[in-house]
């Protein structure tokens, strides 16, 4: 059993960063792959990117490569999400989650366990 819990969201202007955390409770933490989902308001849930267990791996959607990155910190059990050149339309509320195995996968039905969310809003 994993329970999750984020933190770190805020208003920020946009060109603007933020950095999110994840903090998972449970053990092993480090055999699950971690995915962040984000909800734009109004709008389906979506994938923004995903980290292996071990870090090393990542997987980013391409409305968020080249300006968000993944990191993780085993040992304390957290998982960290970079935003950097923040944009209005990065608005949402964000998810991590988590699912064992090793596959980055960008389906959230894979994911089995989920944080509450956090928000993020970016003004122009």
């Amino acid at each position: 059993q994993v329970q999750l819990v984020e933190s770190g969201g805020g208003l920020v202007q946009a060109g603007g960063s933020l950095r999110l955390s994840c903090a998972a409770s449970g053990r092993f933490f480090s055999s699950y792959v971690v995915g962040w989902f984000r909800r734009p308001p109004g709008k389906e849930r979506e994938f923004v990117l995903a980290i292996s267990g071990s870090g090393t791996t990542t997987s980013y959607a391409d409305s968020v490569k080249d300006r968000f990155t993944a990191s993780r910190d085993n040992a304390g059990n957290t998982v960290f999400l970079q935003m950097n050149s923040l944009k209005p339309e990065d608005t949402a509320v964000y998810y991590c989650a988590a699912k064992d195995g090793t596959i980055l996968s960008r389906t959230q039905e894979r994911y089995v366990y989920w944080g509450q969310g956090t928000q993020v809003t970016v003004s122009s």
